[in-house]
């Protein structure tokens, strides 16, 4: 299985959510990182995102976010299957 990535600025609105907590239970094979910043300046204070595998998913709340990243996980994953 691949290595997949999802990081995540500590400034963001998607932290309302234990965005560590709920990708990693779902998916053992992903690894959460929590960064001070992504240096995407602005983006953090506009809508929730966050990078998976350098991608840039976003959603207007951060639950759709979370939808959004369970997505993207799903695609990297089938590249490895």
């Amino acid at each position: 299985m691949g290595a997949i990535v999802v990081e995540v600025c500590d400034g963001n609105a998607i932290t309302s959510l234990d965005i560590e907590g709920i990708i990693e239970s779902e998916f053992p094979e992903v690894a959460v990182l929590m960064n001070e910043c992504l240096a995407f300046c602005g983006l953090c204070r506009v809508r929730p995102y966050a990078l998976v595998n350098n991608r840039r998913v976003h959603g207007s709340t951060p639950e759709e976010c979370l939808d959004k990243i369970r997505e993207a996980i799903k695609e990297e994953l089938a590249v490895y299957q």
